[in-house]
C-alpha cells in the first residue's frame, strides 16, 4: 500500500449550506475568484455542475458487467481502461483511468488522501463521505475497520490494497462477480454493481439483492 504526495485539480463544486470542511472553503473561494476575475460566469459554473450531475455510476456498472461477460473486453479494460470505457461510449479524456480487479485474494479500496479526486467523467459526483476527512485519513490507517463500517467484512486471508487517486490518475474497481449469476443478462448484471462496489467500500450485490460474500 502506498500513498502518493501530489497536487490535485478540482471540478466546480455544488453549493453547500455549511462550509464544514477545508475543501468546502477552498472550492467556494475558487468559485468566487473565477467569477470575480471574469474567467467564468456563475451560469457557466452551474452548467458544468449540472453536466457532472448528469453522469452516473450506472456507466461504471455497465463497464463492469461487460467485463464480467466478455473475457477479451476484461483484458482490454485491465490493460488500458481509457480505451476500454471509450468503446462503450464513455470517453475518459485528460486523465489516466486504471481498472483494478478484485479477486479471492485481493480487495482494492480507492481513496484520495489530500482531497477528493474521483473518476467523475465515468461515475459522476462522488458521495460526500468520500470527501470527508475521516474517510481520507482512516482508510489508509485502518482500511478493514472502515470497510466493516460499510458492512464489508473480508476474510483474514484477503489482502486489502488501498490506492490513492492523484491529480492525473483515477481508479475504477472491478468487483468480483457474485455467484449464481451465470444465467443473468448483461443489464441484470449491471444492476448488481453499486457505486460503493466501484470504489471498493462494498462488494457487488447477489441476485437476491443482498451484499455478495
Amino acid at each position: 500500500m502506498s500513498v502518493h504526495h501530489h497536487h490535485h485539480d478540482h471540478a466546480a463544486p455544488t453549493d453547500h449550506p455549511e462550509l464544514t470542511e477545508d475543501w468546502h472553503v477552498l472550492e467556494a473561494a475558487l468559485r468566487e475568484l473565477l467569477v470575480e476575475k471574469g474567467v467564468l460566469t456563475a451560469r457557466e459554473i452551474e452548467d458544468t455542475i449540472e453536466g457532472w450531475q448528469g453522469k452516473s455510476p450506472d456507466n461504471g456498472a455497465a463497464v463492469v458487467a461487460r467485463a464480467w461477460v466478455d473475457e477479451a473486453y476484461r483484458a482490454r479494460l485491465l490493460a488500458d481502461a481509457n480505451a476500454a470505457v471509450a468503446e462503450l461510449g464513455y470517453p475518459f479524456e485528460g486523465l489516466r483511468l486504471v481498472a483494478l480487479e478484485n479477486t479471492q485474494r485481493v480487495h482494492h479500496v480507492v481513496v484520495c488522501t489530500l482531497c477528493s479526486c474521483y473518476p467523475r467523467a465515468l461515475l459522476g459526483i462522488p458521495p460526500l463521505w468520500y470527501k470527508s476527512r475521516a474517510y481520507r485519513s482512516r482508510t489508509v490507517r485502518e482500511p478493514r475497520a472502515v470497510l466493516a463500517e460499510f458492512g464489508t467484512h473480508l476474510p483474514d486471508d484477503v489482502e486489502v490494497r488501498v490506492v490513492d487517486s492523484t491529480a492525473d490518475c483515477r481508479y475504477l474497481v472491478v468487483p468480483r462477480r457474485p455467484d449464481g449469476t451465470d444465467d443473468l443478462s448483461e443489464p441484470e448484471l449491471a444492476a448488481l454493481v453499486t457505486r460503493d462496489s466501484l470504489i471498493g467500500t462494498a462488494t457487488a450485490l447477489a441476485p437476491d439483492g443482498r451484499r455478495a460474500a
